[in-house]
């Protein structure tokens, strides 16, 4: 089996076997990845690859948005509002091919990524049974 066909069959792995809380962590991981590759292409001149990755990170951020329970908690709204702000930023991001733009999407992405990664943690940590509820979405 070749490198990037067990890379592949890893990642899958990961994915199927993985916390609703790990899932959330790894959508924020593969944004902030997206933000940085689109970054690093509009620097090199590539507005193709960044034009790709700026469309997956919309992507991602349309999921985070539509498996968003807004009854679930009192800031879910507030969430969705700042999840509906980032995708129309990173249309204008693509559109311009700016950079800094890119930047500040990254700048709010990064303390969400970080509070979702706690909020895992302390999920993963909790007894069975316990007052922590799995889904986190």
């Amino acid at each position: 089996m070749s490198t990037a066909a067990l890379r592949a069959r890893y990642m899958a792995d990961a994915v199927t076997t993985a916390s609703p809380a790990r899932l959330l962590v790894m959508l924020y991981d593969k944004l902030l990845l997206d933000l940085g590759q689109a970054e690093d292409a509009l620097g090199a001149g590539d507005r193709e690859r960044a034009a790709e990755r700026l469309l997956h990170a919309q992507e991602i951020v349309l999921e985070l948005l539509s498996s968003l329970d807004l009854d679930a908690w009192d800031g879910a709204k507030g969430l969705a509002a700042l999840y509906t702000f980032l995708a129309g930023e990173l249309v204008k991001a693509n559109v311009r091919g700016d950079v800094a733009k890119i930047v500040e999407c990254r700048a709010l992405v990064v303390p969400l990524r970080d509070a979702w990664q706690t909020a895992a943690e302390e999920v993963a940590q909790a007894p069975v049974g316990g007052a922590a509820a799995g889904g986190v979405a």
